[in-house]
């Protein structure tokens, strides 16, 4: 995938606030062995790519390294004249009141070099545990991280749950399908979901009626011992 980036120099947090009012977001690009760079990315743009590339696809920066005092490039198509830069989407960071991106970090990658990523868990299909007995899957993970070169990371896992088809099954890492060349960073015996069994509400216990009639009034006792001793008194 390709993206238009732009050169820009250090500025405070003011000028950043204009920035993204005007649909530019700050980003960072760095890595292993190299220096950071200063980038300003379109937020429609990034958001898109975003969307399809996610963390782990590799994109290509295409930087126009026109004065950072007209932005007017950014977001436009790029050329092959532009120095273009291979890269993964490291961090986004969003404003917590609106949502809106911030800021991003892209950390460059070598089609020679291995890295490590986290690959996220795409769930497909119907248990049959479910449909028939009622079984509710418990998720135990949404993301592996594997290692591999760049170019071999998968976009996400497929994790079948068709193949739970009875209460406390489990899949594990073992039984995901890994492409070649990539190694996964985790225990195979791992649990990456079960179907476990329906949750059984308890029922209350009955209350157990009382036998009315075995039980003495404390005023009937009294009235009992009273009459008692007004016949003793008499004789």
């Amino acid at each position: 995938m390709d993206l238009s980036v732009q050169l820009r120099g250090k500025f405070g947090s003011s000028a950043s606030k204009i920035l993204r009012d005007g649909g530019l977001v700050p980003a960072e690009f760095y890595g292993h062995g190299i220096e950071n760079e200063h980038f300003l990315v379109s937020e429609k743009d990034f958001t898109k790519a975003f969307k399809e590339a996610g963390t782990n696809t590799i994109l290509y920066l295409h930087v126009n390294k026109e004065s950072s005092a007209s932005h007017k490039s950014v977001g436009d198509k790029y050329t092959d004249a532009q120095e273009k830069k291979a890269a993964i989407i490291h961090d986004v960071v969003h404003d917590s009141l609106t949502g809106r991106i911030i800021h991003v970090d892209f950390y460059a990658v070598k089609m020679d070099e291995v890295i490590t990523a986290k690959i996220p868990l795409e769930f497909i299909n119907e248990s049959p545990a479910v449909k028939e007995k009622g079984a509710i899957i418990n998720k135990s993970m949404t993301e592996i991280e594997v290692e591999s070169l760049p170019q071999n990371l998968p976009h996400a896992f497929k994790i079948d749950i068709s193949l739970l088809d009875d209460l406390n099954k489990s899949i594990c890492v073992r039984d995901i399908k890994v492409p070649s060349g990539v190694k996964i960073l985790i225990e195979g015996d791992t649990v990456v979901a079960t179907a476990t069994p329906p949750l059984v509400e308890e029922k209350p216990e009955e209350a157990v009626p009382t036998d009315v009639s075995a039980v003495k009034v404390e005023g009937e006792e009294k009235r009992a011992d009273r009459d008692a001793g007004k016949t003793e008194t008499e004789d």
